[in-house]
């Protein structure tokens, strides 16, 4: 509709110049009283067409069809008082059937070309006040040669610019629907390798819990309490233990169990700050650097998803760096900005091109890939992003942004 309002205004300049030309250029006396009516009333149409059409987006094959068929009585109107069928522009009827066949559906477009013809057999029964001399064997010497080639070429002008655009916004919605296309099949992949993770989440329950008996059981044993090494090495492996179980808690509080540890309200460097406390403890990192810089603090939900996707960049950049991982964390207007950097080698530019995709990874390990694969969900579940690119002279940096209006607790459920 809005590329039919922009020809509609350019369709009136031209009626504008081509009626003067022809008037004071050629010396036919045209109507210029009734055409300039005419004209008028064309451009207070498309007036209210812009107005109306401005804000909204979805246009019925009714409205544009209206919208055609105003154009083309108006081009009627503008050609009885012109010359009638002896009028070259006549051939402009081919544009409105063009514009048609792209833009409705088949019956209106047959319609349309019922419409334009009736039209012209019309204009061959009723001339209208003003004959056109015509005399084709002059060549372009005779006005009427003349306004064909000057029709021809704004019709063929028209159609250019008309249908590359149209094809450019036809394009433009099938990259849309093929990115839809692909993000439902990235989430059914989802959907598959929750159901994997929940099963096995269950069966891991059981022997994590011996394990933990069993361990406990030892630290009380004489061969341990008399050794500190030996009792070292059981606290780190009470430790990895926990942090097994809690990768457990929290597969099956996302697939919707283990309620008992439901989402709790919390702060954003409330949250930020316990969150690196507990990576901190249970990874072998051996340099960190954490910056809060996100200000004045906001209540937010603290919801196991979202401690996951974060956990899986800082585990992945602590895999890739060992020595070195850095988090920063501030606020952009209306949203949360954490930026995870490491001095590891960096991203391959294959992987910078199909970031978030399934196993693709720079580890050149079999499974690898799926943890910013899952974390790119969550942030697009959240309304949010994540982007990456590599460091200076080393290095990775993976920036996510999520709007703080999906973490903050709703004010109606709050209430309840």
């Amino acid at each position: 509709m809005h590329q039919l309002i922009q020809l509609r205004w350019i369709a009136v300049i031209g009626q504008v110049a081509t009626i003067l030309f022809v008037h004071f250029g050629f010396r036919i006396q045209l109507p210029l009283a009734p055409m300039a009516i005419v004209l008028a009333c064309l451009a207070a149409f498309n007036l209210v067409s812009a107005l109306r059409w401005r804000h909204r987006e979805k246009v019925t094959n009714g409205a544009l069809f209206l919208a055609l068929l105003v154009d083309v009585m108006t081009l009627t109107a503008q050609l009885y008082l012109s010359g009638g069928a002896a009028n070259p522009f006549v051939f402009l009827y081919l544009l409105q059937v063009a514009l048609a066949a792209v833009l409705l559906r088949t019956w209106a477009s047959c319609a349309m070309v019922l419409v334009t013809t009736a039209c012209f057999v019309a204009l061959t029964r009723f001339s209208g006040p003003v004959v056109i001399p015509a005399d084709p064997t002059r060549g372009l010497a005779d006005p009427y040669v003349q306004g064909l080639l000057l029709c021809f070429a704004l019709n063929a002008t028209l159609l250019v610019v008309f249908i590359t655009r149209i094809g450019r916004i036809l394009r433009a919605r099938d990259q849309h629907l093929a990115d839809l296309r692909q993000r439902a099949a990235e989430e059914e992949h989802i959907v598959r390798m929750g159901l994997l993770a929940s099963g096995a989440a269950h069966e891991l329950g059981t022997p994590l819990a011996t394990l933990s008996v069993i361990l406990g059981d030892w630290r009380r044993m004489k061969p341990f309490t008399e050794q500190p090494e030996l009792l070292q090495e059981l606290d780190e492996m009470q430790t990895q233990l926990q942090r097994c179980k809690s990768i457990v808690t929290g597969i099956l509080l996302s697939a919707g169990e283990a309620r008992g540890d439901a989402p709790v309200e919390t702060t954003v460097g409330e949250f930020l700050d316990d969150l690196v406390a507990e990576w901190r403890a249970t990874r072998p990192v051996r340099g960190f650097d954490y910056a809060n810089e996100f200000g004045a603090d906001v209540a937010i939900v603290s919801d196991s998803g979202l401690k996951q996707m974060i956990g899986n960049i800082l585990d992945n950049a602590l895999e890739a760096s060992p020595d070195w991982v850095g988090l920063e964390a501030w606020r952009d207007e209306d949203r949360l900005v954490l930026r995870v950097s490491d001095a590891g080698p960096g991203f391959a530019p294959a992987m910078l091109s199909q970031l978030g995709k399934p196993y693709q990874s720079s580890k050149g390990r079999p499974g690898r890939g799926m943890g910013l694969f899952l974390s790119l969900n969550v942030a697009r579940q959240l309304g949010g992003s994540i982007a990456a690119r590599n460091r200076e002279p080393s290095g990775a940096v993976v920036t996510v942004s999520l709007p703080l209006s999906a973490l903050t607790l709703n004010e109606a459920a709050a209430d309840e």
